[in-house]
């Protein structure tokens, strides 16, 4: 599984999503990147392919970050994706 998560504006924890596909991750990923260059207010929606009924809609002026990180079995479970994965190693 590959996790995407979201950092938004005046929200604390990340907003994640996983996809199986790594095509479907990247894919997703660029769409992000476009929406936040974009001088157009849009709304971005997101689905998990882990938890099929969870669904997220982001305002795109909203997200400040995107992290994309692989999740499998062979990962370290200590490992901390995102931009608190340096602090953690300290």
């Amino acid at each position: 599984m590959i996790t995407i998560d979201l950092l938004v504006r005046y929200i604390p924890v990340p907003l994640s999503v996983e996809k199986k596909e790594e095509s479907e991750a990247q894919t997703l990923y660029n769409q992000i990147i476009e929406a936040m260059k974009s001088s157009e207010t849009q709304i971005v929606e997101l689905t998990c392919d882990k938890q099929t009924d969870k669904k997220i809609a982001v305002i795109s002026d909203q997200i400040t970050g995107i992290v994309i990180s692989q999740k499998d079995g062979t990962s370290k479970g200590n490992n901390v994706p995102g931009f608190f994965a340096t602090l953690a190693e300290k």
